[in-house]
């Protein structure tokens, strides 16, 4: 990776201009990282319903040119000022719901909504400075949930990251930093869970509370085709809404998870198929 600290790096990335309308690749600049914050070089992102959600733009206020994506695997290229725990050449995951370490929720055993990097959809703009480090022809583009991982380089808060194993395949790790970092509550050994949505978000939670000794494990879900893939995640009984006429009250093979692979200019397509429900995960290679 050339020495590009301190410098604007031009690169490609998918600007979402208008709610619904295909993202547009094109050169864009990315300023360097302020205090806290890391630049890293994207090498894997892929793409989930929240960025479909959002693109969409529905029931929220629409903030736009933005860059969408928050599931992704990069190396980092440069730090800013105070950065101590991270430096060039690190592999890492960017996370949406990052910690500061020292705010009174990132101390408790029972929380990790940091009061500082909590998860905001409606930030368009870095912390530090209330600025984007975006732009096209000195023109500002948002940042979404601080992370904007349909970029070739992207600036993240260093709280927004989590440093890897640099043996880690970058190009199946990268569904960690979202899809299938999901167990929250542990259940109780025996116990039965109920899992709606057999996406790669549930089939996630299917697997925790396999790891977590369940006895059995109810996937709910309106695709009854998803049923047969999901018994490899360990569910083991199938609730389909739509047959009823009322309602019904280790290690991680990441492998199983992505479906499909694309190119960073087929970026459209991996959106098609989350809109679409077609698959769990589509990994996008920004290189390609």
């Amino acid at each position: 990776m050339a020495n590009t600290a301190g410098l604007v790096i031009p690169c490609n990335a998918a600007v979402a201009w208008e709610a619904g309308k295909p993202l547009v690749i094109q050169r864009i600049e990315v300023a360097p990282p302020q205090a806290m914050e890391v630049r890293i070089k994207v090498k894997y992102t892929s793409p989930c319903h929240t960025d479909v959600y959002f693109w969409e733009a529905r029931g929220q206020t629409p903030l736009f040119p933005r860059i969408f994506g928050h599931e992704a695997a990069g190396i980092v290229e440069s730090v800013g000022e105070g950065v101590t725990d991270l430096q060039p050449g690190d592999h890492v995951l960017p996370v949406f719901t990052g910690e500061c370490g020292y705010c009174a929720h990132c101390k408790s055993e029972e929380s990790n909504m940091c009061e500082l990097l909590r998860i905001n959809a409606d930030r368009g703009v870095m912390i530090g400075d209330g600025k984007t480090r975006f732009s096209v022809n000195g023109e500002p583009i948002y940042h979404f949930l601080g992370t904007s991982t349909f970029s070739e380089y992207t600036v993240v808060h260093s709280g927004c990251l989590a440093k890897i194993n640099p043996s880690a395949p970058l190009d199946k790790v990268c569904i960690l930093s979202c899809g299938i970092s999901t167990c929250g509550p542990i259940p109780k050994k025996g116990s039965s869970v109920a899992v709606f949505g057999l996406g790669a978000v549930g089939l996630a939670a299917a697997v925790g509370a396999k790891i977590a000794g369940v006895s059995r494990i109810i996937g709910v879900d309106l695709n009854p085709g998803r049923f047969e893939e999901a018994k490899k995640f360990g569910v083991t009984t199938f609730v389909n809404p739509k047959d009823y006429d009322r309602p019904v009250q280790e290690e991680l093979e990441v492998e199983k998870f992505i479906t499909d692979r694309v190119p960073f200019s087929q970026i459209n397509k991996a959106f098609d198929y989350m809109w679409k429900s077609e698959g769990l995960r589509c990994v996008v290679a920004m290189d390609e």
